[in-house]
């Protein structure tokens, strides 16, 4: 039995109804023109989001969330979610030779090596740029792949944004409340020489690898380093982000697993692996990383 929607839960699930329905048909330069002044407005306000996105920018930048460089970062940090929340709106009509002609890839001949070996690849990303943008280009250029994700309120929206990745080529696994096979299924795909791709940098569960992130402690999913531990798979990660009107797409060289070990040591080590190269593409297009929670411990815990 499923919780009733809220009225909030039910606008919100109503506004991205609107939004696919509506903003494909109307002129590209007005929806983007609208959904820019949308996130200044709400930028003005300084609502919870907007300063927690400030505090997780100093972190990024090593400085105080008042420092008015870190003020102004958060600015174009809500332009680029908000255009993120366009661009997915545009997507299902948007042709696939202007997502392939307008996405620049580096990196991406190491997947396809693998995969042509019959090995299987879990590209770990964190929450930058467009990120089903991006699985849109993989996808129609051949590779579908398998994902999961979070399981949204009300279950309505959690519906339709399925239905719109599965539209993309995406198969896509509830991150809970599933049938609790979603890791089987991914090691089975991955053994099958597939190709996954998961969000990596923030954990869902409070079960997730401490890693060091910026010089603090935070917790990042298991999931990708287990599967590639548990499976063989390369572990690759790729970094995200906005190139003028097009899209940049980075593939990192394998994060290679430890050949002595536990698996829960060699997991921690590939996890680790994977934040510093998060590290790394973050500090290089921060305004691009769209994290407007909670993430390291020191805000998630009290301290004793």
């Amino acid at each position: 039995m499923t919780d009733k929607p809220s009225p909030q839960d039910r606008l919100v699930a109503a506004g991205f109804g609107a939004g696919w329905a509506i903003v494909p048909r109307l002129p590209e330069r007005l929806t983007a023109w609208g959904f820019r002044v949308a996130a200044d407005r709400l930028w003005r306000r300084r609502g919870t989001s907007v300063l927690r996105l400030e505090a997780n920018l100093a972190r990024v930048k090593g400085t105080s969330p008042d420092d008015p460089a870190v003020r102004a970062l958060s600015r174009d940090g809500m332009r680029s979610y908000f255009r993120y929340f366009h661009e997915v709106f545009r997507l299902p009509s948007m042709p696939t030779r202007e997502i392939v002609s307008r996405m620049h890839v580096t990196g991406d001949q190491q997947i396809y090596d693998n995969l042509a070996r019959g090995r299987g690849v879990v590209l770990a990303l964190p929450h930058m740029g467009n990120w089903d943008l991006a699985g849109a280009w993989f996808a129609r250029t051949g590779h579908p792949f398998t994902t999961v994700a979070e399981r949204l309120k009300p279950e309505s929206l959690f519906h339709r944004y399925t239905a719109f990745r599965e539209g993309l080529g995406m198969e896509v696994l509830p991150l809970t409340g599933g049938d609790g096979h979603t890791f089987g299924v991914l090691s089975q795909r991955l053994r099958a020489g597939l190709p996954v791709a998961l969000p990596a940098e923030r954990d869902l569960t409070a079960r997730g690898i401490e890693v060091q992130f910026f010089g603090e402690t935070t917790r990042m999913p298991a999931g990708p380093g287990l599967l590639a531990v548990h499976t063989g798979a390369a572990l690759i990660p790729a970094i995200l982000y906005f190139q003028g009107r097009d899209w940049g797409l980075q593939f990192h060289e394998e994060i290679a697993v430890p050949a002595e070990g536990t698996r829960k040591e060699k997991v921690a080590t590939v996890t680790q692996g994977l934040a510093g190269v998060f590290e790394k593409g973050i500090a290089e297009h921060p305004e691009d990383w769209h994290m407007l929670q909670r993430l390291w411990l020191e805000d998630l815990e009290p301290r004793g």
